[in-house]
């Protein structure tokens, strides 16, 4: 059990691959914005990588433990305590009861932090997820973010408590504040909604990250309208009929603003989307510190998404794991 004591900037209770399957009913897919951290976690800890977890964004954070546990915390340094001591990450942990988890404020590089607990996060699961998703307001904890005085209950442990347990070395993602992103172009782009030239510049731009930036979109710099959409009869040339959006990871363009759309994105509108981040490093999207990263597109090919994603199966693995 845990009871909050600060919720801090933004705290939920999240899972992977989230709330699938609702996308036609126009239900967010939700999950946890960094699903590496989120399932490397749930390893650490002996439970399957489809457990849930706390999100903590970019800090702010404390709660006190109401039972012994093993924990792991992974994602971005944010400065995690217990009873004021230093912590590490990427390694399961025990904690007793009494324990106070507290979490300062993101750093350099990395924005979302992960409490991972043996036995998972006992929430009620809703239309097959524990998931989080705010604008709705369903999923997680009554749907929405956690609040002083809450109290979490833990699931029953998978296993054995096996402490110490870490992410190997060559399995650790790496945080930065320049990102390079592989992605696909389409499902709208080039020669019937935006020009050639245009195609090229997604491609070549080094966009910076907004500081309008959350679950359900992260803003980047502009476009220049004169010459990056195609032209078209009716209507300003990024506003298209109604269709479903290419989410997690697509690129919406709304006028002259860039939207990428992480775990809460909306799931159809009448805006273009540009390209598609390949399922295998739309994790990364979770660590976009607002106002400060940069983000470049590296156009790549289906084929090669697929074989990124069967590494990144691999890579959510015990394989990952000491």
């Amino acid at each position: 059990m845990l009871k909050i004591l600060k919720g801090g900037i933004q705290s939920v209770v999240e899972d992977w691959p989230g709330r699938t399957g609702r996308l036609r009913d126009g239900m967010a897919l939700s999950g946890a914005m960094d699903n590496v951290a989120c399932q490397l976690g749930q390893l650490l800890v002996g439970n399957p990588i489809t457990e849930g977890g706390i999100e903590v964004t970019a800090g702010g954070f404390q709660a006190e433990f109401g039972e012994d546990a093993l924990i792991a915390i992974t994602g971005a340094d944010l400065g995690c305590t217990i009873n004021k001591q230093e912590v590490p990450l990427w390694k399961s942990f025990k904690v007793k009861k009494g324990d106070v988890i507290k979490f300062k404020m993101y750093k350099d590089v990395g924005f979302r932090a992960y409490i991972n607990v043996a036995g998972g996060i006992d929430v009620p699961k809703y239309l097959g997820s524990k998931s989080t998703c705010l604008f709705g307001a369903y999923g997680g904890l009554e749907g929405r973010v956690l609040k002083t005085d809450d109290v979490l209950k833990f699931g029953k442990p998978y296993g054995a408590l096996e402490e110490g347990k870490t992410v190997k070395q060559s399995a650790m993602p790496k945080y930065t504040n320049y990102w390079e992103l592989k992605a696909i172009n389409g499902p709208n782009s080039s020669p019937n909604y935006v020009t050639p030239e245009g195609m090229e510049w997604l491609f070549t731009n080094v966009f910076d990250v907004g500081d309008q930036a959350n679950r359900a979109g992260i803003y980047l710099g502009g476009v220049d309208e004169e010459w990056f959409f195609a032209a078209r009869d009716v209507g300003h040339p990024s506003n298209v009929i109604e269709h479903p959006y290419n989410v997690r990871g697509g690129l919406n363009v709304a006028a002259s603003t860039p939207i990428l759309f992480p775990s809460d994105g909306p799931s159809l509108g009448g805006y273009i989307c540009v390209l598609s981040v390949i399922q295998a490093e739309i994790w990364m999207m979770g660590q976009l510190i607002p106002g400060r990263d940069k983000i470049k597109f590296i156009q790549t090919t289906q084929e090669e998404a697929n074989e990124e994603r069967l590494k990144y199966y691999k890579w959510m693995s015990e394989d990952s794991i000491e």
